[in-house]
């Protein structure tokens, strides 16, 4: 069993990811909360999420609730309000325990293999997380733009060397379907008249694999009013991707030449897609989405180098105590690389966190696939943090991230200054 103390935020996050199964609160520290509070999947009208059950006294009362709504209150109620709790996930159990001064213990035991207790049994086998099992676009039944890109036959069959390929597409397809309850509330109408249509920019959209899926997901399967704008630097190869959404009839799928740095031709947009930018190419895309004000942000970020050269030995000459506490790991090459990728997001995700977004890092595709394997989700919530480490962790390790550069810009015109 694995102990540890860690903050509200991370802890609900993590019990998200990972699948709840099942959720007991209890031990209120104020008179004000419910004795008890459960938790279950369910299948909800705008997809999977849970009901929340609260036991006031004889009456119970229920609030639905999908992924992000319910990390949110886990995070509130784990820190302010609850002195035990137990959860059931899709892989093992989770016991969490707050001493007098709030700080939480949460004690962890793996789910050994094959093996399964009452309590998962008596939940529905489909949860947020084995949904990965249940492909979104299934094989046997072909997709007009899986055929054209070569990941199926016409018969529907997915060919073997696109096998992993058609994985990372129904995984990413996973984490829209994820975020469609919050497109349409972004774009819900106040005074009840017709929703407008869900703008999204995909950046770097490349071969567009997943550009059409998304369109296909939400416009097809859906039904949802969409308009999505793939950007890339390759003529050819959006020349084609225009050619392609013409021939499917797909009218709310547009494609554009562009840098990513340099796009203007829109001031707003429900969603900013950003999948394997190089290097800084994501920092100047989760700019822009910023800017936007978007209400979700999609990105696998990719190459980042920007770190990694500013971690070398003597490259900066900055002075920080980082550089010399890591210095035997900042010494080897590849250990450095992967180290500042992971530095990286995570300054990526602080500061996001300091624009109103809930940020979620988790893996998008197993790494047996592709290294490069994790997603920053970022939803607008407005909750504006007080105080972040993001400030301590730069200059502990000297080094200046583009975002923080490109950020700064923007709040700098906002306010008028030139």
């Amino acid at each position: 069993m694995k102990k540890n103390t860690e903050t509200p935020a991370e802890l609900a996050r993590e019990l998200v990811t990972s699948g709840i199964t099942a959720a007991t609160l209890s031990a209120p520290r104020s008179t004000s909360l419910p004795e008890k509070i459960k938790i279950r999947p369910v299948t909800l009208k705008t997809g999977e999420g849970f009901q929340v059950e609260q036991f006031r006294g004889p009456k119970v009362f229920h609030l639905n609730a999908n992924a992000v709504e319910l990390e949110t209150h886990l995070a509130e109620w784990l820190e302010t309000g609850y002195s035990r709790a137990e959860f059931a996930t899709a892989t093992g159990t989770v016991q969490v325990m707050a001493n007098r001064r709030g700080e939480l213990t949460a004690l962890r035991k793996a789910k050994p293999r094959n093996a399964s207790t009452s309590i998962q049994a008596s939940t529905p086998e489909k949860t947020l997380h084995n949904r990965t099992k249940n492909y979104i676009l299934k094989e046997g039944i072909p997709v007009p733009f899986l055929v054209d890109l070569g990941v199926m036959t016409k018969e529907g069959t997915v060919i073997n060397a696109k096998q992993d390929k058609f994985r990372q597409i129904n995984r990413f397809l996973e984490f829209i379907a994820d975020v469609v309850p919050e497109l349409k509330k972004a774009v819900a109408s106040d005074k009840g008249k017709a929703s407008r249509e869900v703008s999204i920019i995909d950046f770097g959209c490349g071969k567009s694999y997943l550009t059409f899926a998304v369109y296909y997901y939400l416009s097809v399967l859906q039904g949802m009013s969409v308009r999505i704008i793939g950007l890339d630097l390759k003529e050819d190869v959006i020349s084609n991707c225009t050619t392609l959404a013409a021939r499917y009839g797909y009218t709310g799928l547009h494609f554009a030449v562009g840098d990513i740095a340099k796009y203007t031709e829109t001031d707003a947009a429900d969603m900013v897609i950003t999948l394997h930018a190089c290097d800084t190419a994501t920092d100047f895309a989760l700019a822009q989405a910023v800017r936007w004000n978007a209400q979700i942000i999609l990105s696998v970020p990719c190459c980042q180098h920007e770190l990694n050269t500013q971690l070398a030995e003597g490259e900066t000459g900055t002075k920080s105590p980082g550089r010399h506490i890591l210095s035997p790991a900042l010494k080897h090459g590849i250990i450095r690389e992967r180290m500042a990728a992971l530095f990286t997001d995570a300054l990526r995700a602080e500061l996001l966190e300091a624009e109103g977004y809930l940020v979620q890092i988790l893996e998008f595709i197993d790494m047996s696939h592709t290294p490069k394997n994790l997603l920053i989700r970022a939803i607008k919530i407005n909750r504006f943090i007080e105080s972040s480490p993001y400030t301590a962790l730069r200059d502990f390790l000297g080094v200046r991230p583009t975002l923080e550069t490109e950020l700064a810009k923007s709040d700098d015109n906002d306010q008028g200054v030139s």
